[in-house]
């Protein structure tokens, strides 16, 4: 083989070799279709599930017989994920709307949204939580500045290399950095499925169990819909999804930390919504805070 030749055929393996791997990375990430019946499954009471012809909007129904939930069918390893959810009206205490990402793993990675029942005319609270290699104890608490139940608002999580934040209708309303060069557990090596479930709290859920739920005020029914997901699909390979590109769009540096703006939000959040966080609670931890308490959070 001449060299020219020998050239050729260098410069043609090489193309095939980026190719290939440009194809292993646009094949890891994920946009979604839309439609519930597609990228998702019932995982709980499918009588309790009720999903609308084309496919763009569930229920879940909560009764005396049984809640429901239901789970993504794929996967991932960070990502951005938008849930439009309309909340149960009326008298919903001791109901509780979970929206969350979970690994389902004994030492468990987990990023929660749950919306915690009311008393007719009291605000509903929003919890949110992270469990970082089975650990939780992470919760923070606000009261949304809107009525959750007259429409659908968007609910999202941006999970990625540098940090978690909590949207309500794009307001950042709680971050979780990674400080795991610092020993702070972060969720970033156990791949996760998003779920959604209703389900009876009334153990605990509103004024700590103080309120029970008025079943006579039943059924209880959460609208979903309008999801997106854009994430990184776990095909066994972390460094898939571990990469900025523009097919990991979320791993960038543009997305390392708040904007000016989202940051003037965040602060509106904590100075005039925020009324439980694990942080400020000296004396659960008998005045030693978590690590991630004493750390920057953006």
């Amino acid at each position: 083989m001449t060299l020219i030749n020998r050239s050729k055929a260098f410069i043609l393996l090489i193309g095939f070799f980026i190719s290939s791997l440009l194809l292993c990375v646009s094949q890891a990430s994920f946009v979604s279709s839309g439609d519930f019946n597609k990228d998702f499954f019932v995982t709980w009471s499918p009588s309790h599930v009720n999903t609308s012809n084309d496919g763009r909007s569930r229920t879940l129904k909560l009764d005396q017989e049984s809640g429901a939930s239901f789970a993504s069918t794929q996967t991932f390893l960070f990502g951005q994920i938008d849930m439009k959810i309309k909340l149960i009206p009326g008298s919903s205490q001791g109901t509780v709307v979970a929206y969350y990402m979970t690994s389902d793993q004994l030492k468990r990675d987990e990023i929660d949204f749950e919306f915690l029942g009311n008393v007719n005319g009291q605000p509903y609270i929003l919890q949110t939580n992270v469990y970082a290699e089975g650990i939780d104890n992470r919760e923070e608490r606000i009261h949304l500045w809107f009525d959750p139940t007259k429409d659908f608002h968007t609910y999202s999580i941006l999970w990625n290399i540098h940090q978690i934040v909590f949207m309500v209708d794009q307001v950042p309303i709680r971050l979780y950095r990674n400080h795991a060069d610092k020993g702070v557990a972060y969720p970033r090596l156990q791949p996760m499925n998003v779920q959604a479930s209703l389900w009876n709290g009334e153990s605990w859920a509103t004024r700590g169990g103080h309120d029970k739920i008025d079943w006579s005020k039943g059924p209880f029914v959460a609208s979903f819909g309008d999801y997106k997901i854009y994430a990184c699909v776990w095909k066994g390979n972390p460094r898939l999804c571990n990469g900025e590109s523009n097919e990991n769009w979320w791993n960038k540096n543009d997305f390392s930390s708040l904007t000016r703006v989202q940051k003037r939000w965040f602060k509106w959040v904590r100075k005039y919504h925020l009324i439980y966080d694990y942080c400020q609670d000296y004396g659960r931890f008998n005045n030693q805070r978590p690590k991630e308490c004493n750390l920057p959070k953006y």
